[in-house]
């Protein structure tokens, strides 16, 4: 059994309806339950929970300070290549747009790991366009063999792969893979998703379970915020999130909130969701689960990302480049989407400094231990 035969449990105007008939009463009940379940994540999603956000920003930073303390881990993403052969509608690396296409050598992959080493950064976030003939199994491997003695631990953040992949990437040193469904409506993803192999929904569905059955360490859960109603997209993503901590449970796991940024492909946004809203499902997320890490990445405002650490969010990207080879030459320009908090990792780590917070560069088992 795998999540997609839950998710078709589940329908989605359904949800939708339920979420949006979400009283006061409900958002109360959820705030005071010890152990939240996934109709508290509803009531605390719902627009009922708006005039509450301040008793839910306070729980949420208390939740937060009981599990993680007040440490901060810093990662950077690194892009290897934007070679893609899928048509997304809301990705700058879409097949149909065009760009000059970038896959990185060894040489230039160094030249990367030199940058981010001066910088401090211990934990690395691979990412790339889909393209399996020239950016597969076989380049990730000598990628993380070329990363693994400069990075403790060592993220992917690529296409889905079978099983068997997992495990061999895992004997390289492989830690943590994310894989976001982008969203969960199955009619919107056609949608969004007309050509290549990222069409096939289910595939991209079942990868979580993959993981679990290779035995992966953690797993990354999300959507893609913008590409449909933000608050039943993200029930799905919870609802996703509590299946698999129940069937692999000795995996950890962690939750990011993409909200769609411009690109060179470009996309009208299905749902806008306000800075104000984005707390809020910060919020709920970590009320509803004291475990999972919740990660932020530079699409965020400067001010948004300096006051949202402290509502719930443990991990965080500073001074990215969307583009391959954007550290070492940050002229290169082919970046995935624009980043909107452009301050240096040094500019950026005074600021968590500043508001009482430890900064750090290494994995969570060296914090958690220290």
């Amino acid at each position: 059994m795998s999540f997609k035969e839950e998710i078709q449990k589940l329908d989605w105007n359904k949800v939708t309806d339920e979420i949006y008939s979400k009283t006061s009463h409900d958002v109360e009940i959820a705030l005071s339950s010890s152990k939240p379940n996934l109709e508290d994540f509803k009531a605390l999603i719902s627009p009922a929970a708006e005039p509450y956000l301040e008793q839910m920003a306070q729980k949420s930073h208390q939740l937060t300070l009981q599990r993680f303390g007040k440490t901060i881990q810093l990662y950077a993403p690194l892009y290897l290549s934007n070679e893609c052969q899928n048509i997304c509608t809301y990705c700058g690396f879409s097949l149909d747009v065009k760009i000059e296409r970038k896959t990185l050598s060894d040489e230039e992959i160094m030249a990367e790991v030199k940058v981010l080493k001066s910088y401090g950064y211990d934990h690395v976030l691979i990412v790339t366009g889909e393209a399996n003939k020239t950016v597969g199994v076989e380049y990730f491997k000598r990628a993380i063999r070329l990363l693994k003695p400069h990075f403790s631990h060592i993220a992917l953040e690529v296409q889905p792969l079978d099983q068997h992949e997992y495990e061999e990437l895992m004997e390289e040193g492989l830690n943590t893979v994310l894989v976001y469904q982008e969203t969960y409506n199955r009619d919107n993803y056609k949608k969004h998703h007309p050509k290549g192999r990222k069409s096939n929904f289910d595939y991209r569905l079942e990868t979580h379970d993959r993981l679990g059955k290779a035995g992966i360490y953690k797993m990354g859960v999300g959507v893609l915020i913008g590409l449909e109603d933000w608050r039943t997209d993200s029930f799905f993503a919870a609802a996703h999130l509590d299946y698999l901590e129940r069937k692999y449970w000795r995996a950890n796991y962690s939750i990011s909130f993409p909200r769609l940024r411009p690109c060179a492909g470009g996309v009208e946004l299905k749902s806008v969701m306000t800075d104000k809203q984005l707390v809020q499902l910060i919020c709920a997320y970590r009320i509803f689960n004291q475990e999972v890490e919740l990660s932020m990445s530079t699409r965020e405002s400067e001010t948004f990302r300096d006051n949202v650490i402290k509502f719930g969010i443990t991990s965080i990207s500073a001074d990215s480049k969307t583009d391959p080879g954007g550290y070492a030459n940050p002229n290169v320009n082919l970046e995935q989407f624009e980043i909107h908090d452009k301050r240096t990792t040094q500019d950026f780590v005074q600021r968590i400094k500043d508001q009482g917070y430890d900064p750090v560069f290494k994995g969570w088992d060296s914090v958690l231990q220290s």
